[in-house]
């Protein structure tokens, strides 16, 4: 069985640790040796939660990703990707983070679980779950090519006032990178409705065990969303 688990950063270093590898590993296969979001420093920040893709009987982690909260401290990965390139992102993001904006980001998955879905669709499912937990009303992202489509399907949209019509050369120049908000993370009018409902389902219920027709084969995930003691509108910054 596969577990999609989540948790604050600062409670199980251990388990960053082992994201921060993968993630490495995965980047460097494909020539990329520099990402801002892949940094060792968020592990200690109280304003990031993890979620890692693991094998139940050893342990591994073969994927995952991250919401970075927008603290008012700590700048956002794709504040720090960006913003050097386009003036207009720090503000937007600033504006953002008054009713609570965070980041996904750090989003990879193992060869072992390749064309499963669980970076374009099992991940991104948990992100959106999770953020009625975590206390934010929207949600951005810096999108490769490949998962804009996927990002559409949760109810994200480019921001086109952002960039080049909402693109960034990112991580390297022959890379193009979306900068994607979803405006209503709480309510997701956008969202396909099947979506809607599959995120709906894991708030209520953060330790569902859902089997899913992939690609590659059939797959039992189960959930572990629920992130315990967390107070409420830490992330609204007046």
């Amino acid at each position: 069985m596969i577990r999609i688990r989540a948790f604050r950063a600062i409670e199980d270093p251990e388990t960053c640790e082992k994201f921060i590898d993968g993630h490495t590993r995965v980047l460097h296969s494909v020539g990329v040796k520099k990402v801002t979001s892949n940094k060792a420093d968020w592990m200690y920040w109280a304003s990031v939660f993890v979620m890692v893709v693991e094998d139940t009987e050893t342990g591994e982690v073969l994927g995952g990703a991250r919401i970075h909260a927008h603290d008012g401290i700590n700048p956002l990965p794709v504040e720090d990707a960006t913003g050097y390139m386009d003036e207009k992102v720090v503000p937007y993001i600033a504006k953002c983070g008054k009713t609570g904006t965070g980041e996904i980001c750090g989003l990879w998955n193992s060869m072992k679980v390749a064309g499963m879905g669980f970076g374009s669709v099992f991940l991104s499912r948990a992100s959106v779950a999770l953020v009625e937990q975590i206390g934010l009303n929207n949600l951005l992202a810096l999108c490769a090519p490949y998962t804009v489509r996927p990002a559409k399907i949760f109810g994200y949209s480019v921001v086109e006032e952002i960039g080049n019509n909402g693109t960034f050369y990112y991580p390297k120049l022959d890379l193009l990178a979306t900068f994607m908000v979803m405006k209503d993370a709480i309510g997701m009018p956008d969202a396909l409705s099947a979506e809607k409902d599959r995120v709906i389902e894991l708030r209520k219920n953060p330790f569902a065990i859902v089997k899913e027709t992939t690609k590659v084969a059939e797959v039992e995930i189960s959930y572990d969303l629920k992130i315990t003691d967390l107070p409420k509108d830490t992330f609204h910054i007046k």
